[in-house]
């Protein structure tokens, strides 16, 4: 494994980000209402990209991201850097769990972007939360959802959880399998670096991130799916089945 950035350089990303970060909620709360939901895109995508730039990760996609909604793209789930990385490959409103919403900073970023959050313990949240993502994906929307429901080390994938998936069944709209993982990019290994799980707090993973030299996010599309008559447990399991054999991929990569 490739050794760590030095602290200083970590510190230097670190302030970099934080600028950025500050740069995204001002643009959300002075500029998003003026925007056409395509201009949203395009500037969500660039924030994106640039603040992978910032904290020296490089983004690697494969596959054809999606060229517009509505679709449900289904991926893996390994870390808090999971949204930043498929909204630079391809912007989407993502489902993701109310605690998010409290996060430092982050939370109010991630809230202005039009993320849905979701109270995973409540079953008439989630009925909620399904309701309206049907009425986005009616309304053309690209969302993007996490079905493992936590995080895991990117080894093996967790079950994937089928309640979100009635949302493209309720709007007849397609999910698309969506595979992430981290690379040293030098050794071409999996790297532990973004790791959000246990007992690391959402800080240290940052840290750890920022430290990470020659780190490469790989997002590997795959082809979209019809329900075609399956119920959403049936669906939910394909879908697994088809982001497992995505994260086996080793194609060249296309952008």
């Amino acid at each position: 494994m490739s050794a760590p950035r030095s602290r200083w350089v970590a510190l230097w990303r670190a302030l970099r980000a934080v600028l950025h970060v500050l740069r995204g909620l001002w643009i959300i709360r002075r500029e998003f209402d003026r925007l056409t939901p395509s201009q949203r895109a395009l500037v969500v995508r660039e924030w994106s990209r640039q603040m992978l730039r910032i904290m020296g990760v490089a983004l690697v996609v494969r596959g054809t991201p999606p060229v517009r909604g509505p679709v449900l793209l289904v991926a893996n789930h390994i870390s808090w850097l999971d949204i930043l990385v498929m909204d630079a490959a391809h912007p989407a409103r993502f489902v993701s769990k109310a605690d998010v919403k409290h996060w430092p900073v982050l939370g109010a970023l991630i809230t202005g972007a039009g993320t849905l959050y979701i109270e995973r313990e409540s079953r008439r949240d989630a009925m909620r939360v399904v309701h309206q993502m049907a009425a986005a994906l009616l309304g053309d929307d690209t969302l993007a959802v996490f079905p493992e429901g936590t995080t895991s080390d990117g080894g093996e994938l967790l079950p994937f959880h089928a309640n979100l998936i009635q949302a493209a069944i309720s709007a007849e709209a397609p999910a698309l399998p969506v595979a992430l993982k981290y690379l040293d990019g030098e050794q071409g290994t999996p790297s532990a670096a973004p790791l959000f799980l246990g007992e690391t707090t959402l800080v240290q993973s940052i840290w750890s991130t920022l430290r990470a030299p020659d780190l490469q996010a790989v997002v590997t599309y795959g082809k979209p799916q019809e329900a075609a008559g399956r119920d959403r447990r049936a669906w939910a399991g394909d879908l697994r089945e088809a982001v497992g054999e995505l994260l086996q991929t080793h194609s060249t990569p296309t952008g």
